[in-house]
Order: C-alpha cells, then sequence, then structure tokens
C-alpha cells in the first residue's frame, strides 16, 4: 500500500497512528507529499482529484480516502472492531467524538490561514468565530475527559490526540491546558503511546 503522506498533517498522523495500533505500519510505503489549498499537486490528484492527504492507494490500484475511511479500512484488515466500535451505543459516541475532533481540525486549519494572511486581509469576524468555536469544542472535550480516560484506545481518542497535538503545533499561544486539566492529564498519557512518540508532528 501507498500513502501520500506529510509529517505536519494532523490527518495523515491519524492514519498513521492507526496503522501503528494495529501492526499494519511496515505494510504502508510513504511517499511524502505537499498539499496546498492554493496550488493543487498533479502526483496528488493522480489518486485523488481533491488533491487532499492522506490518500492510500491499494496494491490492486484503488484508492482510498479521507482520513477516517482509511482508518477503518485498515482496521478491517487487522481484523476489525480494535478501533471502530460494532453498531450500537459505543460506535455511535465514538463517531460523535470523532467528528467533534475532526471539526476542529477542520476549523483550526482555516483559523491558521486566516491569521497567516496580511492583517490589512485578515476579516476579524472569522478570527473571532474561530477562537469561539474552537475554545467551545476544547472545553467540550475537557467535559469528556473521565470518560475518555475509561474508555478503551479508538478512533476518536487517536483523532482527540491529533487535535490537541495540532494546537501545540500551530496554536502555542492558546494555553488551552491551563483551564483544561483533565484533558491535558488525558493528553499527556496520549503522547506517551509507542504510536504517538512514532509519528510525533514535525515542521519539515
Amino acid at each position: 500500500m501507498k500513502l501520500h503522506w506529510s509529517p505536519r498533517s494532523p490527518y495523515v498522523r491519524k492514519v498513521m497512528i492507526a496503522a501503528h495500533e494495529l501492526g499494519l505500519a511496515d505494510s504502508i510505503t510513504l511517499v511524502r507529499s505537499v498539499a496546498m489549498m492554493t496550488k493543487p499537486n498533479p502526483d496528488i490528484m493522480a489518486d485523488n482529484p481533491l488533491s487532499k492527504i492522506p490518500t492510500l492507494v491499494l496494491d490492486d490500484g484503488r484508492m482510498l480516502f479521507d482520513s477516517l475511511t482509511i482508518c477503518e479500512y485498515l482496521d478491517h484488515l487487522a481484523g476489525a472492531g480494535r478501533l471502530f466500535p460494532a453498531p450500537g451505543e459505543k460506535r455511535w459516541q465514538a463517531l460523535t467524538d470523532h467528528a467533534l475532533a475532526d471539526g476542529l481540525l477542520d476549523l483550526l486549519i482555516l483559523w491558521r490561514n486566516e491569521r497567516d494572511k496580511p492583517a490589512e486581509r485578515q476579516t476579524a469576524a472569522l478570527l473571532a468565530s474561530f477562537e469561539l468555536r474552537v475554545g467551545a469544542g476544547l472545553d467540550r472535550l475537557e467535559q469528556a475527559a473521565d470518560r475518555l480516560k475509561a474508555s478503551p484506545f479508538d478512533i476518536s481518542q487517536i483523532t482527540i490526540g491529533c487535535c490537541l497535538s495540532y494546537v501545540d503545533f500551530r496554536f502555542g499561544d492558546l494555553g488551552w491546558r491551563k483551564t483544561r486539566p483533565g484533558l491535558a492529564g488525558w493528553h499527556e498519557a496520549f503522547e506517551g503511546r509507542a504510536s504517538a512518540r512514532s509519528t510525533e508532528i514535525v515542521d519539515a
């Protein structure tokens, strides 16, 4: 299998943490791929017309994207049910938690793009909206911290962990741990996992 990959992408990191947790990392060939909003990458587009990563190319030539689809496929390869609970209350909770963290990542990337514009081109209303919604999302995760600590490690926890690490990577000024001690403690344990240490985001 071939994975369009970047050491900076939290979505790619989701896939690689899942691969390490499932014992499949050595089955994936990483292809360094740069995905930019303003400049589509023809090498990625050959496999994914959206020019987005992660994109997984299977040995038979089929392509899978986005990160959730790829993670569920890897879970299926490993025997199913390890990272994605069976249909029922636990699955719906895991997918809802995943959606919250994945949505926060989407907001964070848009927020960063806005902050990186020259000051005169930034939209104050957008910046305020991003800050409000990200803060509310982190507060919701803080409320769930005890439940996360008591739950099996699954796709939602992978995504939450990648989201918080991305906040550290790109938004160190937020100081999110100061008012969210439960979530901070959970994230410390997440970053101590072998799969997280092997996939740490690098600005390269």
